[in-house]
């Protein structure tokens, strides 16, 4: 697992009107637990890029066996990050929500659902976490980010993200009100700015302090070659 910070001061993102402006009040503690890259990798079975494309299940649907090794893989991971999470913010217990996916609720197939079940499985059994895992459900589409290339109409009906679409597209509970919570999503990718709004639309909402925690964390080919500087500094020679 790791950790980043997401600065309000970089959290820029569109507006309705077609301006910019920031999405975050406040920075916020974030972890992942592995990089996404770009390219082919969501079909090489085994790695992130592909997990997260299996439980999407938009494309070409999976078959049972292969979703179920998702599911296991899935929990496997939660319960490797999460208590590492609670120990790095030093805290006993913390409310689990979930970004919704871009459509409306009864817009997806059961086996489109499952990547929250799972979590809901998880939060259910395990210690110190009160499960809010439908404590955010999109009643509104929008449209799907990663079928949304070139603002074709491929990410189907609704908005492309925006400051306040949360608030807007979802129904959140009242149960997230003075609550401390980790807000899961299985993909950051820092350009879109869906997850950025929907822990802002948390703290609108009344959440004591919200944490961020995803599968996958989006790689750029600059970050790459900073990463790639950084280690040849460090080389003996």
């Amino acid at each position: 697992m790791k950790e980043h910070l997401i600065l309000a001061s970089e959290s820029w993102c569109d507006t309705k009107d077609g301006g910019r402006t920031r999405c975050l009040t406040k920075d916020t503690l974030s972890f992942y637990h592995d990089d996404y890259n770009g390219g082919g990798r969501w079909r090489m079975s085994g790695t992130i890029e592909n997990l997260i494309c299996t439980f999407k299940n938009d494309i070409t649907p999976y078959p049972i066996r292969v979703l179920q090794n998702a599911i296991n893989r899935f929990a496997e991971i939660l319960k490797e990050d999460i208590p590492q999470i609670l120990q790095k913010i030093k805290l006993d217990s913390i409310r689990i929500c979930v970004v919704p996916r871009a459509k409306k609720e009864e817009s997806f197939r059961d086996d489109q659902k499952l990547f929250r079940q799972t979590i809901t499985w998880y939060a259910q059994q395990a210690i110190g976490i009160e499960d809010g895992s439908k404590d955010i459900i999109r009643h509104t589409d929008t449209k799907t980010t990663h079928l949304s290339h070139n603002n074709n109409d491929g990410g189907g009906s609704g908005d492309m993200p925006y400051k306040g679409i949360t608030n807007d597209t979802c129904t959140i509970s009242n149960n997230v009100i003075g609550k401390n919570i980790l807000l899961i999503d299985d993909l950051y990718t820092r350009s879109v700015g869906i997850d950025e709004d929907c822990i802002q639309a948390l703290y609108d909402k009344g959440a004591n302090k919200v944490f961020f925690y995803s599968v996958g964390k989006t790689i750029y080919r600059k970050d790459i070659q900073q990463k790639k500087e950084l280690d040849e500094e460090d080389l003996p020679f």
